[in-house]
């Protein structure tokens, strides 16, 4: 099975926003820093904006791994892809022209990644794998970060993996939600590469020990 190497991407949502430069600072051993963009539209929630977001990439020493959970995608995600981000993620269910959207970004310097919530299916969207360098299954319903892992992901995730050793394609498979020790290892052994964790890292007492550990997990689950 072709995978890529296990990452973890640690989100700021779960960080003390008063103290954001010292937070960023705490998770340099990850692999990327998540920034949910919340819109209060798309979901119930409003967080960044292009702004901060801008602060954030002067200032992290990971490069950003962008979640846009906005409407228009395809009007707004460019203007992050043009900030410097490593990645930008769009969801399936907002954007207009996904793939004319994910050629955008990667013409403009980023990562192309799509996200899918709990309930959308994969089917409608395997064929658009070669367009895309990362694929996000939420695996709790987006806007609030503190929510439990749900199971009833872990055949797509199953699945997901399934197309994308058979597309050949070189695509991260990202999960997001509710992602512990204990259910990183579910996620890893389903197919999922690469994690995001919000309240399991800076709910931590220890944030470096708390992002090896969830590493280890993964590592072992994936087999590496």
């Amino acid at each position: 099975m072709s995978r890529h190497t296990c990452a973890i991407h640690p989100s700021i949502l779960s960080a003390d926003f008063l103290r954001l430069g010292e937070e960023l600072q705490a998770i340099k051993t990850a692999d990327a820093v998540h920034v949910d963009v919340m819109d209060q539209h798309f979901v119930p929630n409003l967080t960044f904006g292009p702004p901060v977001v801008k602060r954030i990439q002067d200032e992290s020493p990971l490069p950003l791994d962008i979640h846009l959970m906005i409407e228009d995608p395809d009007r707004w995600a460019p203007e992050y892809a043009d900030m410097g981000a490593y990645s930008v993620t769009f969801h399936a269910e907002a954007a207009t022209a996904p793939i004319r959207l994910a050629r955008e970004l990667r013409a403009r310097g980023s990562k192309a990644s799509m996200a899918l919530r709990p309930a959308t299916g994969l089917d409608s969207y395997m064929d658009m794998l070669p367009e895309l360098d990362m694929l996000l299954l939420m695996t709790v319903e987006p806007g609030f970060g503190g929510q439990a892992f749900l199971d009833v992901v872990v055949p797509k995730i199953r699945a997901a993996r399934k197309a994308i050793d058979g597309s050949g394609a070189q695509v991260a498979l990202q999960v997001d939600g509710g992602v512990t020790t204990e259910t990183i290892r579910i996620a890893a052994e389903a197919g999922a590469d690469t994690f995001v964790a919000g309240s399991s890292v800076y709910g931590a007492e220890d944030v470096a020990v708390a992002i090896e550990n969830l590493r280890r997990e993964a590592r072992d689950a994936i087999g590496h």
